[in-house]
């Protein structure tokens, strides 16, 4: 690893393609959170970096991951609909939970998916597909719903926030939470619109994203039953 104050350049192989991202693994790390971006946005996502600042100012280590190959992303542009497969960019998160398992700086901390919009349905698919792996998760304007039958495969905590004036995504966010069958709390940031472009409503996301991790992840490093107890935690 470089200077482990920056983020590192790096290119995961998962699901037979290759992913670019950008790796920051902090100095005693408690865990690392790995950002699943919305249709239309990249690992370049200014709203999941300023998330992704918070966290690591916080002492997590962070991968912000392209879901879709260069080649991909210029057939998007032009009109396609890859962005929309949930099921296949899940895949490919489940791969990089994967390779965060091998990488040497980052397998032995707890992990946790923050999925943005239609990213959010592949961060909880994931999340269903290796529940010993992802132990927390959160969604930023997300769509859950993307997510199916898988919501009730979700065993690790799951907190969904929304724009208070997002009112077609708080429906479905609400739909969704009502399958999911994990410790779950939906969160509505008031007067926010989709992309949280309002004057502090980012800020109260990062917040709101840094008191679940920090409320889960280390717990699940130190303690292997700490998940369980969770499930069972009258706050939520």
């Amino acid at each position: 690893m470089k200077d482990p104050s920056s983020p590192v350049p790096v290119r995961i192989q998962a699901a037979g393609v290759d992913l670019d991202g950008d790796l920051f693994v902090p100095v005693s790390a408690t865990g690392i959170v790995l950002f699943a971006h919305g249709s239309g946005s990249s690992r370049s996502s200014p709203r999941n970096r300023d998330v992704a600042r918070t966290l690591q100012s916080a002492g997590f280590a962070t991968l912000l991951l392209d879901l879709l190959t260069v080649a991909e992303d210029e057939r998007e542009q032009a009109g396609g609909r890859l962005r929309f497969d949930v099921a296949k960019l899940a895949t490919r998160l489940s791969g990089a939970v994967e390779w965060l398992a091998r990488e040497p700086s980052t397998r032995d901390l707890p992990l946790g998916i923050f999925g943005a919009s239609t990213g959010a349905a592949s961060a909880l698919i994931a999340a269903a597909d290796q529940p010993a792996r992802v132990r927390a998760v959160v969604s930023r304007g997300g769509r859950p719903d993307l997510a199916g039958g898988a919501l009730a495969a979700v065993h690790a905590p799951t907190l969904l926030i929304v724009g208070g004036a997002d009112h077609d995504v708080i429906g479905l966010n609400r739909e969704a939470l009502a399958e999911l069958q994990c410790t779950k709390r939906l969160v509505l940031v008031p007067g926010a619109t989709h992309l949280f472009e309002e004057r502090g409503a980012l800020k109260e996301v990062a917040a709101l994203a840094n008191g679940w991790f920090q409320r889960y992840l280390p717990a699940a490093a130190v303690n292997s039953q700490g998940l369980e107890r969770a499930r069972t935690d009258p706050e939520y």
